[in-house]
């Protein structure tokens, strides 16, 4: 659902623009928040794995495939405020590297693809966990909701930017049809990788998923007649991350370098639609499109897979490099803000 330049007119994109920075920004204090010594840590992974599971698009209808948006994922394993701002790294690299998502429709995609997603998927995901038993089950089958009603949520979002802002003369209504009836297909895939990934780490170490965080009820003793926590015998700080985020990290690197190179050819969703319908006749060159990674290859690598499996693995370490940067940043400034000051008297 990368939105190239030319789609929508300059106003608008300004607004989104306007729109995707006041949420960025939100975002940034509301992550001080939400990091902490377990999510720090694997936040800037997060973005990465986003980015290579984004390269692996899947054949969703005849002539159109579909790929991974991140916000559900990125929202329950971190949390949504550190969501929002782990899609846009992901947005931010694509569109300057890779030539994926126009540079003047950023504020647009980080709109659609970051913000809606993570605010639309979080709230069902709450919503759900409330009702829901609580054990680890739960919040799998709450992810998968949450993710399945995020994608079609972004077209919507989609459709009505293209409303107010559409560069072509094109129906509402067959653009609506259009955009959200492949995207619940995209959906369900969104929700299988969401799920299974959510799943996987809840199994392990669930203590490191925002979302889960009071699925376990702590123990409890009655001492003096009262009842009081009992402390756990091994401290969330005190356990090792190293194992998760090396995991995490080669998996990235597999799915960008070399399992990517047998993902769908088809066009993604909005690119079918445009092509179909007519959005596309006034879509501008990329700003990017000269960058040596452009097109997800590498400039001058003639053998296909290489250059592919190179750009993948480029852009996964890049990514992990700028949003571990962000996320320690945001951390250090959490930190400096709770530290305790001394009054000299």
């Amino acid at each position: 659902m990368h939105v190239p330049d030319g789609f929508i007119d300059a106003p608008i994109s300004a607004a989104t623009g306007v729109v995707a920075a006041t949420a960025v920004a939100v975002s940034l204090r509301g992550a001080r928040r939400e990091l902490d010594e377990r999510t720090a840590p694997l936040a800037g992974l997060v973005a990465a794995f986003i980015f290579a599971v984004q390269m692996l698009n899947f054949p969703v209808a005849a002539g159109t495939s579909g790929h991974l948006l991140g916000g559900a994922l990125a929202a329950i394993l971190v949390g949504p405020y550190t969501g929002v701002l782990c899609v846009s790294v992901v947005l931010l690299m694509q569109g300057i590297l890779f030539a994926d998502g126009g540079l003047t429709a950023l504020g647009v995609n980080i709109t659609d693809m970051a913000v809606v997603t993570t605010v639309v998927a979080y709230a069902v995901f709450r919503g759900l966990v409330k009702v829901l038993p609580r054990r680890r089950g739960s919040i799998t089958a709450a992810a998968f909701v949450a993710a399945v009603l995020s994608v079609p949520a972004a077209a919507v979002a989609f459709t009505l930017i293209y409303a107010v802002g559409g560069t072509t003369d094109v129906s509402i209504g067959k653009v609506a049809t259009a955009m959200i009836g492949v995207h619940v297909l995209i959906g369900i895939g969104e929700a299988a990788i969401t799920a299974l990934t959510v799943g996987a780490v809840v199994a392990v170490r669930p203590d490191l998923v925002y979302g889960a965080r009071g699925l376990r009820q702590k123990l409890k003793l009655r001492v003096g007649g009262e009842l009081v926590d009992v402390p756990d015998t091994a401290p969330v700080a005190a356990r090792s991350h190293r194992k998760v985020w090396i995991t995490g990290l080669v998996t990235s690197v597999v799915l960008a370098g070399f399992v990517s190179f047998y993902a769908s050819a088809s066009p993604d969703g909005l690119e079918k639609v445009a092509a179909d319908k007519g959005i596309d006749a006034k879509a501008e060159k990329h700003a990017s499109s000269d960058s040596p990674l452009a097109d997800y290859g590498v400039r001058d690598v003639e053998n296909a897979r290489l250059s592919g499996g190179l750009a993948g693995v480029i852009g996964v370490g890049v990514t992990v490099v700028a949003g571990s940067t962000v996320f320690w940043a945001v951390r250090r400034r959490r930190t400096a803000d709770t530290t305790p000051v001394s009054t000299g008297v």
